[in-house]
């Protein structure tokens, strides 16, 4: 009886034993894993959010390999009156930065950006806006001011100073990339230039959905005429319609076009006067990877080849 007691016993302290050897690899281990995860914390990029798809592109031309930019709204989506999900502000969250354009566009960024620790920055700063002549917002900027490419070169030199700011080391690479990618856009913008002033003076009314284009419109020389002054304000009208749809009957324009986030809303136009449908142009969103317009200069380029089709029946060269 004392042997198997005695017996019993040294079995349940060689238990014992290999138990607190094991809880102590087990924590030994458990450390390293943690300096590993602290260590791999340490090297994961600060990220930086932006309000949608063409600002999250410039940004990153911008941020190069340093930062990580993300867009809330995805391709496609409608950003003026965006509705952000309970989703979006979890992912949201940890990110340094929030770049919104301003002017008005983004309805939703105050109470949206009020939810996270990152702090805003308006890319837009600087552009000299251009009043909305009617409707429910008249008297307030036009927001899209990055379709004219002397204002994405502002856009571009906002970011690389914010970006400066949260990251002092790598400054003077987002100056660099900053100053590139600007030399970039007026690149573009003088090719633009030169396919839109050669347009006759028949055929330079742009006619689209939303007022999205004043500020290239002002850059080259066109007429504007739209459906409505900022998308989704609830202003297509029959009045307006009918508007529309003389001038675009007694000035013989070519073709009318709108944007690629609103959907088929010039279709009434086309039916009652048989003007030609000039296609869809992109403001406020990128395309997929694979599509016309992965990036904002592609965006640029593209629609200003698409106009100059339109409206002269002859591809820009």
């Amino acid at each position: 009886m004392i042997k198997k007691t005695r017996k019993k016993a040294l079995s349940v302290l060689a238990v014992s034993l290999a138990v607190l050897a094991l809880a102590a690899c087990t924590g030994a281990n458990g450390g390293n894993e943690n300096k590993s995860t602290s260590a791999a914390s340490k090297g994961e990029k600060p990220v930086v959010l932006t309000t949608f798809t063409v600002l999250q592109d410039m940004a990153q031309e911008v941020a190069g390999d340093h930062l990580e930019v993300r867009s809330i709204t995805k391709i496609g989506a409608e950003i003026h009156d965006y509705q952000p999900t309970p989703s979006d502000i979890k992912s949201a969250q940890g990110a340094k930065l929030i770049l919104n354009n301003g002017l008005g566009l983004e309805r939703w960024f105050e109470k949206f950006s009020a939810e996270l620790d990152a702090k805003p920055i308006t890319v837009s700063a600087g552009v000299e806006p251009i009043d909305i002549q009617e409707g429910d917002y008249r008297g307030k900027p036009n927001p899209h001011a990055w379709m004219s490419p002397k204002n994405g070169s502002i856009y571009v030199k906002n970011m690389a100073k914010a970006f400066c700011e949260l990251d002092a080391e790598n400054c003077q690479d987002y100056k660099a990339n900053a100053d590139s990618y600007a030399q970039k856009i007026t690149e573009i913008g003088d090719k633009i230039s030169e396919e839109l002033r050669t347009l006759p003076e028949a055929k330079r009314t742009l006619v689209t959905c939303e007022g999205a284009f004043s500020y290239l419109t002002r850059d080259y020389g066109l007429n504007e005429l739209y459906l409505w002054a900022v998308n989704a304000e609830g202003a297509l009208t029959p009045s307006r319609m009918a508007k529309v749809e003389q001038y675009v009957s007694e000035n013989q324009v070519p073709a009318v076009f709108c944007e690629s986030t609103v959907g088929d809303k010039m279709q009434p136009v086309v039916e009652s006067t048989g003007v030609k449908y000039g296609g869809e142009l992109f403001v406020d969103s990128l395309s997929e990877p694979d599509g016309p317009v992965p990036s904002y200069l592609e965006l640029l380029q593209y629609d200003a080849n698409l106009i100059t089709t339109g409206l002269t029946g002859e591809a820009a060269k």
